[in-house]
């Protein structure tokens, strides 16, 4: 016989039971004797630091965390668009190879710096949705080369103290609502709630994912810090989506199956180089049966060819490797007319079988590698298969918008103990606390607040209560936390993966209102708070918000820390009047550089 180790069972000799049965005896006397002389000295051991390990800082009985007060420096006006993980000054650190530079390479601990990013001068508070979509101070985003370079392709322009916004772009001269009009074309799901979130690969100034707001799709324009200088600036302080991001070596932050429709309009990414990586990383992020648009080189070839600097046979040999490679991969052409070309990912995997063929190319991945990784993960040359699992979240089956944000994703039950009764009190949950926020900060639901981050969502419950006001969320989940943000976007809401020991992807006053649950509680054995703090404040808006929830433990050591960082807090009380958990809700104030700029 054997045991469950494999191991092959040997039976024990009869005349050693008595010895081992008398050695039992003997144990069991000796430990109740140790026992008794512990327990009569008990009392005279130091229990102090084992209580303070051990202890919960959400308990009531626990002391308050105190901090020190003290006022934090300015930082030179050098740094006025600092982009720590993304800053040209390290980029000589590190290699030009797939543009390995522009990728996130944050500083060590002993790097970072410990002041107040300053806004530039003459910022004043921008202008309000709606009319913000298509203008912005100049003095705000002060940067003229993107203004230089494609003023003739009707980017921006600058008018007086203002950068106006036409809806101009490379593939768009007629403007981005024509545009877009054709693709809805092509595209009829584009029409009817089928299609709710989308990425814009080099996005320039976001006016795809601007226009599309009105039509109810909700896309997350994605966009290096590159010569081009502050695409993703400029789109954010618009009041659209957007992220620095760039698919190069490591994936993108954000799941499989997330988005249902992926854009490149002349984003010269090399698509089928490297083994056709970044396109992989497309085809991984892209929901089965989404869509992939195309508009630029190599589409529509046979008529643009000349405008390329290239051959007409070259661009024909290039759009037939591309058709090759999407085809490989399980896209098929879905439409195609003038210069747009779009392509469906498979909504079933029969056609992944191919995939398990010994000559296949691309591959398809190992199990080994977890779709959902994304934070720091390489990109390899492979297919990654979707879950067979996943039957309702392909784009056939998936509810459409706006009933699918309330009905509960199936890849919940991926989630630890997550469950449709779990989703349901999530969803009521924030309902009563997003309407208890709006009476403690009354601009919450107003156009003064339009970019908004929730900095530790769970199921996107914070996003989905306020879904009917004049914002958008940024959904973040933690790299370290349980995988909830499949079903952040299977609602229909837009997110990312974070590690908040690291600076956001994003520039210096981009967000109006940083909200969060427990985020302290959650990381501070992790992350610095006075680091976490100082992070906030360089994204949060001068005159911005923060509404912080947080256990009684942390809130007084966050406001004094606060202070030091030129904000009011005040504390109130939760909707329910627990004395373990408050709600400091916080206002940046609006300051000014004492400092000479040296620009």
């Amino acid at each position: 016989m054997k045991y469950k180790d494999g191991k092959p069972g040997s039976h024990p000799d009869k005349n050693s039971r008595v010895p081992m049965a008398m050695m039992f005896v003997v144990l069991c006397g000796l430990s109740f004797y140790l026992g008794g002389i512990f327990c009569s000295e008990k009392d005279k051991i130091e229990t102090k630091d084992v209580a303070k390990v051990v202890s919960s800082p959400k308990e009531s009985s626990v002391a308050p965390l105190q901090i020190k007060s003290a006022a934090f420096p300015e930082c030179s006006s050098d740094y006025q668009d600092y982009t720590p993980c993304t800053d040209p000054r390290r980029w000589k650190r590190y290699g030009n190879h797939r543009l390995t530079f522009m990728e996130r390479h944050c500083p060590p601990v002993f790097e970072r710096k410990e002041c107040l990013v300053p806004p530039p001068d003459g910022y004043k508070p921008p202008i309000t949705w709606p009319k913000s979509r298509d203008q912005c101070w100049y003095r705000n985003v002060p940067y003229d080369w993107i203004n230089k370079q494609k003023s003739n392709q009707n980017w921006l322009r600058k008018e007086g103290e203002k950068f106006l916004f036409p809806g101009g772009g490379t593939m768009f001269p007629r403007g981005v609502g024509a545009y877009v009009d054709l693709m809805q074309d092509l595209i009829p799901e584009m029409k009817d709630g089928t299609i709710r979130t989308a990425i814009d690969t080099g996005c320039g100034v976001a006016s795809w994912g601007g226009d599309l707001l009105d039509r109810g799709i909700l896309t997350v324009s994605l966009a290096p810090r590159d010569n081009h200088e502050a695409q993703v600036q400029f789109a954010l302080e618009r009041g659209i989506p957007a992220i620095l991001g760039i698919i190069s070596t490591q994936r993108l932050p954000f799941p499989s199956n997330a988005f249902d429709m992926a854009h490149c309009s002349r984003c010269l990414i090399p698509w089928t180089e490297f083994g056709g990586i970044y396109l992989l990383e497309v085809h991984r992020i892209l929901r089965p049966g989404g869509f992939w648009i195309l508009s630029g080189p190599p589409v529509n070839y046979e008529n643009r060819w000349r405008g390329w600097n290239t051959t007409v046979e070259e661009q024909k040999s290039d759009y037939e490797k591309l058709q090759e490679l999407l085809t490989s991969m399980c896209f098929k052409l879905y439409d195609k007319k003038d210069d747009i070309a779009v392509w469906q990912k498979a909504s079933d995997n029969s056609c992944y079988s191919k995939l398990t063929y010994p000559d296949a190319y691309p591959p398809k991945c190992d199990d080994s590698l977890e779709p959902d990784s994304a934070w720091y993960t390489p990109l390899r040359p492979c297919v990654v298969v979707p879950s067979p699992r996943i039957k309702k979240s392909v784009m056939e089956s998936i509810p459409k918008w706006p009933e699918r944000l309330h009905v509960t994703p199936e890849r919940i039950l991926d989630v630890h103990g997550g469950s449709a009764s779990a989703f349901k009190h999530d969803d009521s949950k924030w309902k009563i606390r997003a309407k208890h926020y709006k009476k403690l900060l009354p601009a919450l639901g107003s156009d003064k607040i339009r970019n908004v981050m929730d900095m530790n969502t769970v199921y996107g419950g914070f996003a989905a209560a306020v879904i009917d006001d004049p914002l958008w969320v940024m959904n973040v989940v933690s790299s370290y936390a349980a995988n909830t943000l499949p079903v952040v976007f299977d609602r229909g809401l837009i997110g990312t993966f974070h590690d908040w020991c690291e600076a956001f992807s994003t520039y210096p006053r981009t967000y109006d209102l940083l909200h969060l649950d427990g985020l302290f509680t959650a990381e501070s054995h992790r992350c610095d708070m006075k680091s976490m703090l100082l992070e906030m404040d360089r994204i949060l808006r001068p005159a911005g918000y923060a509404i912080i929830r947080e256990s009684s433990y942390f809130s007084d050591a966050i406001s004094t820390i606060a202070r030091g960082m030129r904000w009011s807090c005040r504390r109130e009380d939760t909707e329910y009047g627990v004395e373990k958990e408050k709600i400091l809700i916080c206002q940046k104030k609006l300051w000014h550089s004492s400092n000479q700029s040296s620009r």
